[in-house]
């Protein structure tokens, strides 16, 4: 039985940026993930090691956002999908939204948004 996890809007402070400001002062980061994993064995045990542990994820997510600075969204959203390909092994497909709200640019903007995904395999 295969299902998605969805963790949504979850919002960190980064410093991430091609602009020295973006890099100075940092800003919030809107991320959504939707993982794709097998839950038949979790649904018959009702035991969280049996599935994908959100709370883990979200510590995941913030580890990466608060840490080592990038210049594109590109590249944080590759960091946060290979780290939990690599450590959440029932994990089978993630995709993920990064929203930039705090862009500065002269105009009215609501956000930028990269929306990528990756399998494994």
């Amino acid at each position: 039985m295969t299902a998605r996890i969805h963790l949504r809007n979850m919002a960190f402070y980064g410093y991430h940026g091609h602009l020295s400001a973006e890099n100075a002062l940092g800003q919030r980061f809107q991320i959504d993930l939707a993982l794709t994993t097998d839950i038949t064995e979790a649904a018959s045990s009702d035991a969280l090691e049996d599935t994908v542990d959100y709370v883990a994820i979200y510590g995941l997510c913030r580890e990466v956002v608060e840490g080592a600075h990038v210049k594109l969204l590109e590249t944080l959203a590759a960091r946060i999908m290979d780290r939990v390909l690599q450590d959440f092994p029932r994990v089978q497909k993630v995709e993920i939204t990064i929203r930039k709200p705090s862009v500065p640019l002269p105009g009215v903007l609501d956000h930028v948004a990269l929306e990528t995904s990756k399998s494994r395999g």
